[in-house]
């Protein structure tokens, strides 16, 4: 880098969403009533789940567990991006850029692994009623949790490693409201192009491993449900999925269309989608599916 004659960067510049100032205080407002609801809404699903001993089945346990990590996925963005709105330039640190960027991959990637554990989860539930207790023992819920996790910390290694293999020199400025991966790779410095070819595949591989298994899954609980007589049962049936349905939707559509238009501007809209109003939308989506359960359990 001594042959070049500019600085090394040791901090970065977030431009965020917009520059207009009535706007940011409009937009501060909504993000900021939206992450109280993020909060409290899966706070309470966690806190149920985990004082009501009804609810102590392996759904229930997933629940929980897609309620923190979208607890921590929100927060590793939301804050910076308030704070962006109230003044009128954000600085982060690389270690601060590189640390959001790995929490982001690594939350990210679980929770795609969890709305697939939660497909299992129905496919046992449904397709094999009588072995469910087994097939689903604290034993398994355990294994499926880790692997979710581990899942998530490797897609973030990948990232984090081909990230820090590159130099950073010149401009800082980060046209997004948070230390995303693409935009840092455009401000770096580096002829290396596994940076480009190794997250994206990582990235790729668990969006489509994650949702062939919940495509598996649903293929076999229609046939279930198909064979269930009874127009009561086939809606009982399908009522169990169609909270998780939503959620899946949702996510994966909205990382569908991300990375069907990398190049887009429109994308770190998109992307607020993802990571701050799915976050939300999730507590809201299950919170129906939950009452409903837990008064069904009590009657």
């Amino acid at each position: 880098m001594s042959g070049n004659n500019c600085t090394a960067v040791t901090e970065f510049i977030l431009l965020g969403l917009t520059d207009d100032p009535t706007l940011r205080v409009i937009l501060f407002v909504i993000f900021l009533g939206v992450y109280i609801v993020t909060l409290v809404g899966n706070l309470s699903i966690i806190t149920l789940i985990r004082n009501s001993s009804q609810l102590g089945t392996p759904m229930y346990l997933f629940l929980s567990h897609l309620a923190s990590v979208d607890i921590i996925y929100s927060s590793s963005v939301t804050p910076v991006m308030l704070t962006n709105f109230l003044v009128d330039k954000t600085i982060i640190p690389l270690g601060g850029c590189v640390a959001q960027m790995c929490c982001g991959a690594t939350f990210g990637a679980a929770e795609c692994f969890l709305l697939a554990v939660m497909a299992y989860d129905r496919y046992m539930a449904i397709c094999n009623p009588l072995l469910y207790s087994t097939n689903m023992s604290a034993r398994v819920c355990t294994l499926l949790l880790i692997t979710s996790y581990l899942g998530g910390c490797v897609n973030a290694w990948i990232f984090t490693g081909c990230l820090l293999n590159r130099s950073f020199c010149g401009s800082n400025k980060i046209n997004h409201f948070c230390c995303d991966y693409s935009p840092l790779l455009k401000l770096s410095y580096s002829q290396n192009d596994l940076a480009e070819i190794l997250p994206a595949a990582s990235a790729g591989s668990i969006i489509m491993i994650t949702m062939l298994i919940i495509l598996i899954s649903y293929i076999y609980i229609l046939f279930s449900i198909l064979k269930i007589r009874s127009t009561e049962g086939r809606s009982k049936a399908f009522s169990t999925c169609t909270s998780h349905l939503t959620a899946v939707t949702l996510f994966y559509g909205t990382l569908t269309f991300i990375y069907m238009m990398p190049k887009s501007n429109e994308n770190k809209v998109v992307s607020v989608f993802y990571t701050v109003m799915i976050p939300m939308l999730n507590p809201l989506i299950y919170s129906l599916r939950n009452n409903e359960g837990y008064s069904k359990k009590r009657s």
